[in-house]
């Protein structure tokens, strides 16, 4: 009987976060169609892009890689780069792990933290309590295909759409990461400044005679850490303020 109740509760719980995970899959899906785009620009197949998708799970580190493969980089500037760019994932995972019932299994633990992504992170967060693995994996189970089926969908799109549709669509990526930057640029004028930092650094270095002969990737590496880096050191967010900000 006790068996039961469990796996019903988790059940119950499992559907809880089905339910939830939905508008976050719709969503998922319209952006990954625009990188989907940029990956058939950069030589990847359907089946290519739906595994990446499917193992990253990530708009900006995906569009990162994309960007570095279609220039031909070398293997370890696109781990590199895929890294940092995903690195905020790191503390996200690290916050939830706190909020696990002690007795959690290692495996659950693991198994959640595959699928912490800014939306998945945010609605367990929203929930209190204590994390149920059941629930992230309601949420990772409709969010995450749909993810990488809509990286597919976008890949299948370029190879059919005229030239003119493809750059069209492109520029929704644009859209994308403004989308990203202005709620919380709004709210936080350090982070507005540093965001308008990156613009005028990523440009000057660009064009400067040393940083100039670097590849993309490595530029935006050595951007990420250096802005970010100043950032926490002159503007850290204190726990309190994180919490107001939740």
């Amino acid at each position: 009987m006790m068996e039961e109740r469990i796996e019903m509760t988790r059940r119950t719980v499992f559907m809880e976060g089905v339910h939830d995970g939905v508008p976050i899959a719709l969503g998922y899906f319209v952006v990954a169609f625009t990188l989907g785009i940029l990956a058939k620009t950069a030589g990847l197949s359907a089946w290519q892009g739906f595994v990446t998708s499917a193992v990253n799970i990530a708009s900006a580190g995906e569009y990162a890689g994309f960007t570095v493969i279609a220039a031909q980089a070398p293997y370890l500037e696109i781990a590199v780069l895929t890294l940092v760019a995903n690195a905020r994932y790191f503390l996200m995972a690290a916050a939830l792990t706190q909020r696990f019932s002690p007795e959690t299994p290692l495996v659950h633990r693991l198994a959640v933290s595959f699928g912490v992504t800014d939306e998945i992170f945010g609605i367990t967060v929203a929930r209190g309590g204590a994390v149920s693995p059941y629930y992230n994996y309601g949420a990772m189970a409709i969010s995450v295909p749909a993810w990488s089926a809509g990286t597919s969908a976008g890949i299948l799109a370029g190879g059919i759409l005229p030239a003119a549709a493809v750059s069209a669509l492109s520029v929704a990526l644009y859209g994308m990461f403004v989308w990203v930057i202005l709620p919380p640029a709004k709210k936080s004028r350090p982070i507005a400044g540093m965001v308008i930092l990156s613009f005028v650094l990523s440009l000057a270095a660009t064009y400067a005679p040393v940083t100039g002969q670097l590849s993309g990737g490595t530029r935006t590496i050595l951007l990420t850490l250096l802005i970010a880096g100043v950032g926490a050191a002159l503007f850290p967010v204190h726990e309190q303020q994180e919490e107001n900000d939740a």
